[in-house]
């Protein structure tokens, strides 16, 4: 008989986020907390990056116009904002100011990192995770480009490609998030092969776990070891060990409070309350402890 997945023990609240007057989300892809708590909102509109306090009060709007289909959307350890765009084919760094300190791939064109010449870049890059020395790990393959994950210095050099198109070990469909945890392994939530799989430093295979549906985004845990997963269209809340066992689980598919058409990307603060991107409800929910 098996064992019932216990609930994470989060309730809803209410919309927090106050917009300013005419101002709408569009599709929300990618949410993100920095070191002060501010919430950040990558979604699908004019206004693609946005900035909140805490408590949901409108900062600002950054970047805007530059980018073209939101994706992926992480904070650094010094507190940059980097962001990943599957229309554009590129990935940018941004200060906590929005001012834009680096670009990978090139805007508008498809490129292949394998190829010499200085057209290099992403077909389709999803999400960005960072290695202990500031390394930068790029997923990408959304689309028909094939499914790789890229590493670079801190600088931005390309160090070296792994992955493919397939269902094999170290093979990807979908490579959706990535993350490192504090031993330096990274995840990768290999979606539409419902799995995660796990990699050391230099892209060698280690491990996986199977999570049936769409495993879209992932968050560490402030412990560097478990970690949140937004379950994409199951609406599915969970928690995992470092072994990718689902220790805990809330949400459900809908349109209602702690319900989600697609829960794309997840992000933590530092009292562990959720917020989740949903990119078919135009929202993010904010989830507390109960």
């Amino acid at each position: 008989m098996t064992q019932a997945i216990p609930d994470l023990g989060y309730k809803p609240v209410p919309d927090i986020f106050k917009l300013p007057a005419g101002v709408n989300f569009g599709p929300c892809s990618g949410v993100a907390v920095n070191a002060s708590n501010n919430i950040l909102v990558f979604n699908r509109s004019e206004h693609a990056l946005m900035e909140f306090t805490p408590n949901g009060d409108w900062v600002r709007t950054m970047a805007r116009g530059i980018f073209t289909l939101p994706h992926g959307l992480r904070i650094d350890r010094e507190g940059n904002i980097w962001c990943t765009d599957t229309g554009a084919h590129f990935v940018a760094k941004l200060n906590a100011d929005g001012r834009i300190l680096m670009v990978l791939g090139v805007a508008g064109r498809a490129c292949d990192w394998h190829h010499a010449g200085h057209l290099r870049g992403f077909d389709e890059p999803n999400d960005v995770a960072f290695g202990p020395n500031g390394e930068i790990y790029v997923t990408q393959g959304h689309g028909k480009g094939e499914n790789l994950v890229h590493k670079f210095t801190a600088n931005g050099d390309h160090v070296k490609t792994w992955g493919g198109n397939g269902k094999e070990t170290g093979k990807f469909n979908q490579p959706h998030s990535i993350v490192i945890n504090g031993k330096g392994l990274i995840y990768v939530a290999d979606r539409s092969n419902q799995r995660i799989q796990v990699f050391d430093a230099d892209g060698n295979y280690v491990r996986e776990s199977s999570h049936p549906g769409t495993p879209c985004g992932l968050a560490l845990c402030n412990d560097q070891s478990h970690m949140m997963m937004a379950h994409g269209h199951a609406g599915k809340i969970m928690k995992l060990d470092e072994n990718g066992k689902v220790l805990g689980i809330t949400g459900s598919q809908g349109k209602g409070p702690n319900q989600y058409g697609e829960a794309h990307y997840i992000a933590l603060d530092r009292n562990e309350e959720i917020f989740v991107a949903d990119t078919l409800n135009w929202r993010v929910q904010k989830l507390v402890k109960q």
